[in-house]
């Protein structure tokens, strides 16, 4: 099963990070740059993108793995 990737406040911006992971794969200035290279990781490795606010709450998911129970329509 793959790692979640998450996209989390840094010092210097933001910090992407592959769940279990003390370092961070990428830094970026803005959030939206970090959320573009999380949901390029995070389809690369068919996981799940977690996107966290400035203080630190989970504010999206989104999957782009083989869900157990995909939604219909």
């Amino acid at each position: 099963m793959s790692k979640n990737i998450h996209v989390v406040s840094h010092e210097k911006g933001w910090a992407v990070r592959t769940e279990g992971k003390k370092s961070a794969a990428k830094c970026t200035r803005t959030q939206a740059e970090a959320i573009k290279v999380g949901r390029q990781m995070a389809k690369n490795n068919q996981s799940e993108l977690v996107v966290h606010g400035e203080d630190g709450k989970i504010r999206q998911k989104n999957s782009y793995g083989n869900d157990p129970h995909p939604p219909k329509g």
